[in-house]
């Protein structure tokens, strides 16, 4: 945030949206909805981080909804995407990138694509420098994110259909890697996938789970429990078949 005040960022993402609003004129683009978004449920708790407030501000996440659920697409819950899976709620989906410590240039992983909302807000955070990689079990899911990525401009998220739990070992190490389906225990695989420094973000149980960061401190692995979340179970290897 360098010298900006939190107050002075607080007027400055929420003048931007009303900037965005006042200029995109097509109902469609659903500026107001998210500027409200940003406020009541990103501003309103504990998200401080000025990159997500302005991913959050800038990624249409109606798009990423099917048609009947586009009116749910801001409101502060899930929203079901199909094939028993959701999209998070808009706080947890700021939470979790926050907690990755967003900067420019970073490459990171995420297991579990679904809609592709996280990806597209990752790809934000990162900017034009970092690489966002991204795994989804269902292959119909994996090819429709992929088809709204690429509608909306985030090409370089690369999407790959297949199990997670091994993460995406060909362009490891990563800075980080975010899960957003619930193993019963931390895939080892993810772990060594690590960067130093790096932090992986992923529900832990079953029933009502930990959020749980862990950092990769010189090959030591440091552990802290974010906030009880609840996330659809991760399937495949993490289910042990």
């Amino acid at each position: 945030m360098g010298s900006m005040t939190w107050t002075t960022m607080v007027v400055a993402v929420l003048a931007c949206l009303g900037c965005r609003a006042a200029g995109a004129g097509r109902v469609e683009d659903a500026v107001a909805e998210r500027k409200a978004m940003v406020e009541s449920q990103l501003l309103g708790r504990d998200i401080r981080d000025a990159a997500v407030l302005a991913a959050m501000g800038k990624v249409p996440r109606h798009r990423f909804v099917p048609d009947e659920f586009r009116s749910d697409a801001y409101d502060d819950h899930p929203v079901p995407i199909g094939h028993g899976q959701t999209i998070s709620q808009p706080y947890v989906v700021a939470f979790m990138t926050q907690a990755i410590s967003p900067r420019p240039g970073m490459k990171v992983l995420e297991v579990g694509t679904g809609s592709g909302y996280q990806a597209a807000i990752l790809a934000e955070v990162v900017g034009p420098t970092g690489r966002v990689f991204t795994i989804e079990i269902v292959e119909e899911l994996a090819r429709h994110a992929a088809s709204t990525l690429h509608a909306l401009g985030y090409d370089a998220v690369q999407v790959r259909a297949g199990d997670g739990y091994e993460g995406w070992p060909e362009e490891a190490p990563f800075d980080a890697i975010l899960v957003t389906a619930a193993p019963p225990a931390v895939p080892t695989p993810l772990l060594h996938q690590l960067k130093d420094g790096g932090v992986l973000v992923v529900p832990v149980g079953e029933g009502v789970q930990d959020l749980v960061a862990i950092r990769n401190v010189h090959g030591r692995y440091e552990r802290e429990v974010l906030l009880p979340v609840r996330f659809v179970p991760m399937t495949g290897k993490a289910q042990g078949r």
